[in-house]
């Protein structure tokens, strides 16, 4: 049976984006259900953390994650073969069609299911850092640092992670991260929905959205895809969990 909330199956449109956003809850019940369907690799992979934590999260987090595409595909969570491109990015080898893409910060995740695409999502926590405007030397094109250095203060913060994640969100699309070139994605400053440049086998900057997503006050988040988002289908922040 299911406790909590079902997801939805993938959303009916084909440019439409299904997304969930909740808090990992670290719950001891729930993370023997989530181990138990997670793969054996999956599994090798949460031995080797051995701080507890960072342990727990991994099993949370890839076990929401098996369950939403459960409910997706319509079958079990412990069936779904889960594979790696060479770059490292997780696809479903018996249903290609289908994109998905993950992110967490701290107690925060945020999954996106969508179809036909390359599709990445990120998700930061907004927090004060000293080397901000190193980072931005070395990650930003030209316009995004003039943009972000001509801004006052109280907004350079907040605008930096906003930058930050619509480029993590296109490099984690590609399935590259970021030896992609984080200074080689160019967000438009003046229309963030778009791409000025990418690297070239990305295709063409037109081929590019890109979406910040509103999850919460601290928090910056954006999802990327090489075809227009028409929609994107917020489902609940509910863990979806599958016990026997």
């Amino acid at each position: 049976m299911i406790v909590g909330a079902r997801a939805e199956p993938l959303s009916e449109h084909i440019n439409d984006i299904d997304l969930w956003h909740g808090e990992l809850l670290g719950d001891a019940d729930r993370y023997q259900a989530y181990w138990r369907v997670l793969d054996r690799s999956e599994q090798a992979h949460a031995q080797k953390l051995t701080n507890d934590l960072l342990h727990r999260r991994y099993v949370e987090v890839h076990g929401r994650l098996r369950n939403i595409l459960a409910e997706t595909l319509d079958q079990p969570a412990d069936s779904i073969r889960i594979e790696k491109s060479a770059y490292g990015k997780p696809y479903l080898a018996d249903h290609p069609h289908v994109a998905f893409n993950l992110s967490h910060s701290g107690n925060n995740l945020l999954i996106a299911v969508g179809r036909d695409c390359r599709l990445g999502v990120d998700l930061e926590i907004c927090k004060p850092r000293t080397n901000l405007s190193a980072l931005v030397g070395k990650c930003f094109a030209e316009e995004e640092a003039a943009y972000w250095n001509n801004l006052p203060e109280v907004e350079k913060i907040p605008a930096f992670y906003r930058f930050w994640t619509r480029k993590e969100a296109l490099v984690k699309a590609t399935g590259r991260g970021i030896a992609l070139g984080l200074n080689d994605c160019v967000i438009n400053p003046v229309k963030p929905t778009a791409f000025l440049r990418v690297p070239p086998e990305c295709g063409q900057p037109s081929q590019w959205q890109v979406l910040d997503i509103d999850v919460g006050q601290g928090i910056c988040a954006a999802i990327a895809a090489d075809k227009p988002i028409v929609g994107i289908s917020y489902k609940s922040d509910k863990p979806v969990l599958i016990v026997d």
